[in-house]
């Protein structure tokens, strides 16, 4: 490979390591939001009768 394709390279796998690392770092810093759960699809709603 030319020194052109190896400076290339470097920065594109530079650029998507970078990428990737400050995405994973704001996602692990961020707090989680004590309002917000997580609910099944399972969940039965108030307004559903159950079959008898």
């Amino acid at each position: 490979m030319t020194l052109g394709g190896w400076i290339v390279m470097t920065l594109s796998v530079g650029f998507v390591t970078a990428l990737f690392g400050s995405t994973l770092f704001m996602i692990l810093r961020k707090k989680p939001d004590p309002t917000e759960h997580m609910h099944s699809t399972m969940e039965e709603t108030p307004d559903m009768q159950p079959d008898e």
